[in-house]
């Protein structure tokens, strides 16, 4: 994270609020707000939340209860511990800062091992016990549209007009009449230390994407979720809005969440440290790269759940929008799952093309480095490159979850989830997915009105 404050900015600036937050298990940030001045004394005491942020879903139902959170523990509280190294400007909230924080058991201050920067923090961990560094990119996209969110919500969200009317993908003079929205968008990232590296107009219909440079896993998870508050506080301040949804139109293209990985060995330096490089194999593909492959795509049915995580997102993986496609992987192919770029050592990475906009990116980066660390200790093999469209390989569509109902009971009997994570994320996580799929079972939908209502 880029300019970070300290107290003393923090208390000769203009601010007069600061927003201490963490990210729940959707990858949503609850916390809380206070003046400047109580920052210090709340950075060491902590401050109080509502377990009940770890016992509910995303509409915050309280029917969905967790072993860890519920009527049955009383609702008790957990603190917020600020990380003061993430302390920065929220330039595009007036006087206002916002620091990330753990969460601690309120009792002993202990970890809450069951939250995502936590789990993030254990498999990073994980992996340099192996000498290793994840480098780590989140390539989002969004829709933005005309209407603000209380308009969407009064109807429904059924009329809503995109903020492109054409296809409009790495066309410039379409997308120009957006630009001061965009600018001031960039502008307020960069101030925030989210280092924006460029934005495009996206090929669907009010489809957009903003890049963020490169960084290590923990890094990237925390710019990722303020990217996203941001980008729907400015949305709603333009009285626009954002939906990170990954297929928020049933005949409209998907909104993904990509992520880039590479490795560094931390002993290394220089060209030397980067363990996905080869200088003499096919493709500067090392044996190393091609076991980080293998772990991914061995591990993926498991993890679908948090590569994958609502309804909305099969929508996007089982279609045809560059969402990969079961186990496969080539070099510089936008039909596989597993996309090898980059042409010399310092570039050279794996893009998983799996998960979509609605990731929790600590869950996500989380499983991904579990399955890099599975693929080196059992030296799993990737299977041959694919060539030409990967969607045309039929025995590859198999092996991934196609419903979040699949997925929760895959990852909730998985024993590599459970090796890797531990019994009380597997409970917290697999029994969030089954209940939001239980949820499903139970609505009845739009589709469901127009396809029977005069016809059965």
């Amino acid at each position: 994270m880029k300019n970070v404050l300290s107290m003393q900015d923090l208390l000769n600036g203009d601010f007069d609020t600061v927003i201490v937050a963490a990210p729940d298990m959707h990858g949503r940030l609850i916390g809380k707000r206070l003046a400047p001045k109580r920052l210090t004394e709340f950075a060491e005491r902590g401050v109080a939340v509502s377990a009940c942020t770890f016992g509910w879903d995303l509409p915050q139902d309280i029917g969905y209860q967790s072993a860890y959170a519920g009527w049955h523990t009383g609702w008790r509280d957990f603190l917020l511990i600020p990380d003061m190294s993430t302390l920065i400007n929220a330039a595009w909230l007036d006087g206002t800062a916002i620091v990330l924080a753990d969460i601690v058991e309120e009792h002993d201050r202990s970890p809450v091992e069951i939250t995502p920067r936590r789990i993030l923090q254990r498999q990073v961990s994980a992996l340099a016990e192996r000498g290793l560094a994840a480098g780590v990119g989140t390539e989002l996209e969004f829709h933005l549209y005309r209407e603000s969110y209380d308009q969407l919500r009064q109807a429904g969200y059924h009329t809503r007009t995109p903020s492109t009317l054409i296809h409009s993908d790495y066309t410039v003079q379409q997308v120009n009449p957006w630009e001061p929205f965009f600018r001031r968008l960039r502008n307020v990232l960069d101030e925030s230390g989210m280092n924006v590296e460029m934005s495009q107009g996206e090929w669907g219909l009010g489809q957009w994407e903003i890049n963020l440079t490169y960084g290590d896993a923990l890094d990237m998870a925390d710019r990722h979720v303020l990217f996203k508050l941001a980008v729907k506080d400015v949305a709603a301040q333009a009285g626009l809005s954002a939906t990170f949804l990954p297929k928020p139109q049933a005949d409209g293209v998907g909104s993904s969440g990509h992520i880039h990985l590479s490795l560094r060995d931390l002993a290394a330096s220089g060209a030397a440290a980067q363990v996905m490089w080869s200088d003499t194999q096919p493709h500067h593909i090392s044996n190393t790269m091609r076991q980080v492959m293998g772990g991914i795509l061995e591990t993926a049915p498991d993890l679908m759940a948090w590569y994958a995580p609502t309804i909305n997102s099969y929508r996007r993986t089982n279609s045809g929008d560059f969402a990969g496609h079961g186990a496969t992987w080539a070099v510089d192919n936008r039909t596989v799952s597993c996309r090898v770029l980059g042409t010399d050592p310092a570039a050279m990475r794996v893009e998983w093309r799996v998960p979509g906009a609605d990731i929790n990116p600590y869950l996500a980066i989380a499983g991904l480095l579990a399955a890099v660390s599975d693929g080196i200790e059992r030296d799993i093999d990737p299977g041959p490159e694919r060539t030409g469209d990967a969607y045309q390989v039929k025995s590859a569509t198999e092996q991934f979850p196609k419903n979040l109902g699949a997925a929760a009971e895959r990852f909730a009997s998985s024993e590599f989830i459970m090796r890797h994570f531990g019994p009380e994320v597997v409970e917290q996580y697999g029994s969030a997915a089954a209940w939001e799929w239980e949820c499903f079972q139970h609505a009845v939908t739009d589709w469901e009105l127009e396809r029977y209502f005069e016809n059965i």
